[in-house]
């Protein structure tokens, strides 16, 4: 009887500590990556940071194979108010789509980039939100300096482009921002196909 007692205390203690993994603040942090770091892969030969927010996991997903691809840092975007899914639902009075409606809306991001000087190419991640970039990617552009940096996006979607996000993320940065190949990927994309579009770019060399 004790020792069936034993393996009944175990297998809850495993399930509390697996439920503890996942969803921060709004963000899939499954990976470890704490809310106000970056998760450090570079060497002195790259200088290469990959920069995501992600709602629901997807983006992270895709950012978290293009930073190993990379050997580059991950940096996590993360929102002082955290958005919970009534926040992202398809909804006329969900908090989304109040901030899609109006471009000047700025959320603030908790934390910042470490040494931002340090990276000559920044990847941004986002998922497509009402045909455009959650207005905290505008805060992220507008927060950084990136004069003379290569930038390149990469957005999640299942069917909306990535060409009229990107027409209004190139008003918020400086003229000498080298734009780089920006690309929509369908929350399953393989390895592959990320890998390809890195190759595309040159980064892979």
């Amino acid at each position: 009887m004790k020792k069936i007692l034993c393996i009944f205390i175990v297998l809850i203690f495993l399930l509390a500590s697996a439920g503890c993994v996942g969803v921060n603040g709004g963000q899939n942090t499954g990976t470890g990556v704490d809310n106000n770091t970056v998760q450090s892969n570079n060497d002195d030969k790259h200088h290469v940071l990959v920069a995501v927010f992600s709602a629901t996991g997807n983006t992270k997903r895709i950012a978290d194979s293009a930073a190993r691809i990379l050997n580059a840092d991950l940096y996590v975007i993360v929102p002082e108010v955290p958005y919970n899914e009534e926040d992202i639902s398809y909804s006329t009075e969900s908090r989304a789509i109040r901030e899609q409606s109006d471009p000047t809306v700025r959320p603030a991001i908790n934390g910042s980039v470490p040494n931002p000087d340090k990276y000559d190419t920044i990847l941004i991640g986002y998922p497509i939100w009402y045909g455009q970039a959650p207005r905290i990617i505008c805060t992220f552009l507008e927060n950084n300096d990136l004069n003379g940096k290569s930038l390149a996006a990469f957005c999640t979607s299942d069917s909306s482009g990535i060409e009229e996000s990107l027409e209004y993320l190139h008003t918020l940065v400086p003229k000498n921002v080298k734009w780089l190949d920006s690309r929509r990927f369908p929350a399953e994309a393989s390895g592959d196909d990320i890998r390809g579009w890195l190759d595309g770019m040159g980064l892979t060399a």
